[in-house]
């Protein structure tokens, strides 16, 4: 059995393809100075969890908000998690606490939360609610 013929993708009288990129050194955002320069020298953190609600208080940043930190006012008008807003960002985790640190002192945005729950559900209760299910 003989392979099917190849076909060229690009023409034979065309350029020849470019080579791939090489891959940056550093941090998937950037290069680490420039991550190191929106943290700040001190880089004090609250306690925030990757689940915390941020909530911008006003969507329009002052003028003295870092680019940064408007990018992050403009997507806080609804409720977003610490990590959705480092994903969407694309900064690392500790460079948006930082941030949020920063904003949270400045009364930008407000924190909320998740809530925790200390005790589990009554199982009879449960059971009755399934039970309650599976006659429908």
């Amino acid at each position: 059995m003989t392979p099917p013929k190849r076909h060229r993708r690009t023409p034979r009288g065309g350029p020849p393809p470019q080579p791939a990129a090489p891959a940056r050194k550093g941090v998937r955002g950037g290069n680490p100075e420039r991550l190191y320069v929106v943290a700040g020298p001190d880089g004090e953190r609250a306690d925030l969890d990757l689940v915390t609600l941020i909530v911008a208080r006003s969507p329009d940043p002052p003028p003295s908000a870092t680019p940064e930190q408007a990018a992050l006012l403009r997507l806080c008008v609804a409720p977003l998690s610490v990590a959705e807003l480092s994903a969407y960002l694309s900064l690392p985790f500790g460079v948006v606490t930082v941030l949020l640190t920063e904003m949270l002192t400045a009364e930008l945005v407000q924190a909320r939360s998740s809530i925790v729950r200390t005790a589990l559900p009554d199982r009879s209760l449960l059971e009755a609610v399934m039970h309650g299910l599976q006659r429908l």
